[in-house]
């Protein structure tokens, strides 16, 4: 067997998310999320599961980095619960929230951990999504107040920032699909949202900047590769990509939305000013890529957007459904050297769900994901091979979690957690990764 090894320097991690893991929901001051509003209504969620617990991080953080320095990660990938520190979104700043987050990066800092932060992983204050929330462009104002009350408190600390994680998520299965917060199926919302979003980030980027300029900020994207089912939809997967791809990407690093979708976007948006792109572009030092799986569309009769999703025809299914396809990682990777000039690229999130259950031993031996990780991994190696500035690694998740609609019925974790006793237990997927961390390949 060959050798796979990684460039000196490359750096090895783990991820998780504040709603999907912290529970606490309303302790210490921390205000109310939509994640908390649309789980307490009831008829979202699997099983009408909620957060509100969660995997009970916010009590077990130290046990938490513990798991992180024995799985032999030197970065960890977490996002800042907004409504924790500004609980109605604005304006009042609530001390114990700020104080939690300090100690968590002491902690890791502690244990030569890199902190990456997410400022917004999706857990909207509520008091904001009363006032229009993404819809309207005054949250750009509140998300810049919101970023520089955080990044003076952890600047000192914090090197690595992300403003947002998957804008194509909070603008598709919140607004359009409403699968997710706040729950919307409006086109009309969705596209003013995409607009508010990429504000959001413009502004946030150029707050930390003003405050520590030394700071490397970047923008994750829910990356996919897209393919039409059929030759005859190659004209749907040139949409689908200019909707879900380059929507997020030709603002920041061309200054302008792609031009097959342009007209449609400002038909619907009259908020877009023309001025808004200078403040837009050049705003990513790096970008994170959250790779799963690949995109497959075929023609659709409305011709907004023009493209329908389809489940490509394939056994090798993660149990969310969702096709194991991992030369979709090496594509995106040579996709972006080639589109938008190579920039640093950290692969922020990549992992699997497995039905793992733990043996009569106390073990998970949780092999598929292990195949999982090394088959992508290995298109990860092959793009840097070819050029592909990538810097890093994170697999999701740290542990299993709250999966959003589909509650805690899906596992995506390295280290299991049992949920009526918050025991964690490294799965073998978990101890097979800690030796890629600490031998740099596998």
């Amino acid at each position: 067997m060959t050798a796979i090894k990684f460039p000196k320097g490359f750096l090895w991690g783990t991820a998780t998310s504040a709603y999907q893991i912290e529970g606490a929901w309303n302790e210490d001051g921390k205000g109310p999320s939509i994640w908390d509003d649309f789980t307490h209504k009831g008829g979202k969620v699997h099983n009408n599961e909620t957060g509100d617990v969660a995997c009970d991080h916010y009590h077990r953080y130290k046990e938490d980095v513990m798991l992180i320095k024995k799985l032999r990660c030197k970065a960890y990938r977490f996002s800042i619960s907004w409504p924790r520190i500004l609980p109605e979104g604005r304006g009042r700043v609530n001390q114990k929230g700020i104080d939690f987050y300090k100690k968590l990066v002491d902690e890791l800092r502690k244990r030569n951990i890199e902190p990456f932060v997410t400022l917004y992983h999706w857990d909207l204050p509520l008091a904001l999504e009363k006032q229009g929330g993404w819809t309207k462009r005054f949250i750009s104002d509140a998300f810049e107040e919101y970023t520089h009350v955080i990044v003076r408190a952890l600047k000192d600390s914090v090197v690595y920032w992300m403003t947002l994680n998957e804008p194509l998520i909070i603008y598709g299965a919140g607004y359009f699909v409403g699968v997710h917060a706040p729950g919307y199926k409006s086109f009309m919302k969705a596209v003013k949202v995409i607009h508010n979003l990429l504000l959001s980030h413009a502004k946030s980027y150029r707050c930390i900047k003003s405050i520590a300029p030394n700071a490397k900020v970047g923008i994750v994207n829910a990356s996919s590769p897209v393919f039409g089912e059929t030759e005859k939809d190659a004209k749907a997967a040139q949409l689908a990509e200019a909707f879900t791809q380059r929507i997020f990407l030709d603002p920041i690093f061309k200054g302008k939305y792609p031009e097959l979708i342009e007209k449609k976007l400002r038909m619907v948006n009259w908020d877009i000013k023309g001025d808004d792109f200078a403040l837009i572009k050049n705003t990513a030092d790096f970008l994170g890529v959250n790779n799963y799986t690949r995109m497959v569309v075929k023609k659709s009769i409305l011709p907004v957007p023009g493209f329908t999703i389809v489940q490509p025809k394939s056994a090798n299914v993660t149990a969310m459904g969702w096709e194991i396809y991992p030369e979709g990682i090496y594509r995106l990777c040579t996709w972006i050297r080639d589109e938008y000039g190579n920039p640093p690229v950290y692969i922020t999130e990549n992992g699997a769900a497995f039905d793992d259950v733990v043996n009569k031993k106390g073990e998970i031996r949780d092999e598929k994901r292990i195949e999982f990780l090394k088959s992508y991994l290995m298109y990860v190696h092959k793009a840097i091979q070819e050029g592909c500035n990538v810097k890093g690694y994170f697999v999701w998740s740290l542990m299993d979690n709250f999966e959003w609609a589909e509650g805690y019925s899906k596992r995506f974790g390295i280290v299991y957690v049992d949920y009526p006793t918050q025991k964690r237990i490294i799965k073998e997927s978990g101890k097979w990764y800690a030796k890629v961390c600490r031998s740099n390949g596998f």
